[in-house]
């Protein structure tokens, strides 16, 4: 399994951004996807999960009311929108498969290479 970010880039505070992850190899299709980050100096932290039929889904309360999480047409494909930006939300974020609901680093089995997100103040 291959996972691959994009969207990432550099905005001003208040800005949106719309990451995607895609994934590629047998039997992707009933993971759930979902998304990390990682800000300087600080630890890895849960952003978003989605199953794998798009019908749960939620978020860390750090990111509630601005950032969320979905599918499409495509199964393999997750997005996760990113409104009213703030400072705090410059890091990588990761995009992750995991062969069951709960999502921490420890179970995830695959991880992309990550996609960087700065927020200037």
């Amino acid at each position: 399994v291959h996972l691959v970010e994009s969207g990432g880039g550099m905005v001003q505070a208040g800005a949106s951004l719309r990451l995607s992850c895609t994934g590629s190899g047998p039997t992707f299709a009933r993971y759930t996807m979902g998304w990390f980050r990682q800000a300087p100096g600080k630890d890895r932290e849960f952003v978003a999960r989605i199953n794998w039929r798009g019908a749960m889904s939620d978020v860390a309360d750090s990111v509630k009311g601005r950032f969320a999480i979905s599918k499409e047409d495509d199964p393999n494909t997750v997005y996760l929108q990113l409104d009213n930006q703030e400072s705090e939300d410059t890091a990588v974020y990761y995009c992750v498969a995991v062969s069951r609901w709960i999502v921490q680093p420890a179970v995830c089995d695959y991880w992309g290479q990550g996609t960087e997100v700065t927020v200037s103040s």
